[in-house]
């Protein structure tokens, strides 16, 4: 059996399975939705008691000596001193990397001055954000490392963090990158309690991070009351390759894709058919070793493709159609090609830069747009932390010059108390 379907895109006949590669819309599971919103009606009502029936319930886990889930400094700093030394010595690295990329995101105040208007708009921090971390059996320091520290160099207030049960990694992490306080909690109750908060869990102003389908859909559900930063889908990368590129190095970027889950998607697209065989073949030696065999194997077989293009520009316009999450670059002159791709949340250009460089310690943020949301959205940033406010100041002589302007198109819309609030600055009426 093949792990990718191959599709050739200049075969009218394939049509349909290009529909299918491009169609990755989900419908929503009614039953976890139903559940899910339960859950959040439930926390937001009762509070902390939720919180503690629920995590009981789902984790199987009790509060502290201290009758809430936050996580002590001192068993904080005692799991920290647990990580090897040269795990410590990574995310200190990529903290540094990753701290650095961001620095030059910080946004300064605009201002416009004509005449007597003065036009400010105004960039400040959120005070409070709360991030979501995968727990349990799962380690994601790096998501930790990706969510806290552009929050922190955007000079958010406060920085809380909620986990189903953190790693000593996890726990490092959230000091390298600043975070203030950490709740041994997940799923829906922890992304409810922080949308509204309860007597012992800080309400916030925005959630992020990665999380399982329930945290997904609760995020959903509180946008609103909160901000967030996405509902994200599986994970997906999209590598273009041509005949330069190394077998084996392609089967093992699809591979690095494939193993975080089986709805991952690890699609080809080449201009060199010869190349499909030989990836196929490296898939299946390199699968034979991995531990997550069983993962990447399904996740493979269900979306794996292999698109064969007639040019260079076709693979162009196809990984634009797509918008990828992560798009590499495994071809001759990958920075002309770059400059010609626009809808990805991240691209690697050139062979050496993997998709496992970008997840780890390059620096540029790793949580981003899915499903085709990179049509439009961005890569997770420093300004996904503050927010803009606009200042209109007028003085006596600009305020008498505009009252006619503003009375005529308040007289349009209908809205007479508009004319005459300007009006009465000129001495018009009162």
């Amino acid at each position: 059996m093949t792990l990718l379907s191959i599709v050739h895109t200049a075969d009218p006949a394939e049509a349909k399975a290009m529909a299918r590669l491009l169609d990755r819309s989900t419908e929503p599971v009614i039953d976890v939705e139903d559940a899910v919103r339960a859950i959040v009606v439930d926390v937001r009502r009762r509070g902390d008691e939720a919180v503690r029936e629920w995590t009981e319930r789902f984790d199987r886990r009790s509060p502290g000596p201290a009758g809430g889930y936050e996580v002590d400094p001192v068993r904080w700093d005692t799991e920290s001193a647990k990580v090897d030394p040269s795990v410590r010595a990574a995310l200190e690295r990529a903290a540094a990397r990753i701290r650095g990329f961001h620095a030059r995101q910080v946004e300064p105040d605009i201002e416009q001055v004509e005449g007597g208007i003065r036009l400010t708009l105004r960039t400040r921090p959120l005070a409070r954000v709360g991030i979501y971390v995968p727990g349990g059996t799962a380690r994601y320091p790096s998501s930790v490392l990706m969510t806290a520290i552009p929050a922190r160099v955007a000079g958010v207030g406060e920085i809380v963090m909620v986990t189903p049960g953190p790693s000593p990694e996890t726990l490092l992490a959230a000091r390298l990158a600043g975070v203030d306080r950490v709740f041994e909690i997940g799923g829906a109750q922890a992304i409810a309690a922080l949308a509204w908060g309860t007597a012992t869990i800080p309400r916030v102003d925005k959630i992020v991070g990665p999380g399982n389908q329930w945290a997904a859909v609760a995020k959903r559900q509180v946008f609103g009351e909160v901000d967030i930063d996405s509902v994200a889908g599986p994970s997906e990368v999209l590598i273009i390759a041509d005949a330069t590129a190394n077998p084996a190095w392609v089967a093992a970027d699809l591979l690095a894709q494939a193993e975080h889950d089986v709805e991952a998607r690890a699609i080809l697209v080449t201009t060199a058919p010869d190349l499909v065989a030989k990836v196929e073949a490296e898939l299946g030696r390199q699968l034979e070793t991995l531990p997550r065999h069983a993962i990447a194997r399904d996740a493979l077989e269900r979306h794996g493709t292999a698109a064969v293009v007639a040019t260079i520009d076709d693979a162009i316009e196809l990984a634009n159609r797509y918008a990828p999450e992560h798009l590499e670059l495994q071809c001759a002159e990958p920075r002309a090609v770059a400059d010609r791709l626009h809808t990805s949340g991240a691209i690697f250009v050139g062979a050496y830069a993997s998709e496992a460089t970008g997840d780890y310690l390059a620096g540029a943020n790793h949580v981003l747009p899915t499903g085709g949301a990179a049509r439009y959205a961005s890569p997770l940033g420093v300004y996904d932390f503050r927010k803009r406010t606009s200042l209109v100041e007028y003085d006596e002589a600009a305020a008498r010059a505009d009252a006619a302007d503003i009375e005529a198109l308040a007289a349009v819309e209908g809205l007479d108390a508009h004319g005459r609030s300007a009006a009465i600055r000129r001495g018009g009426g009162g």
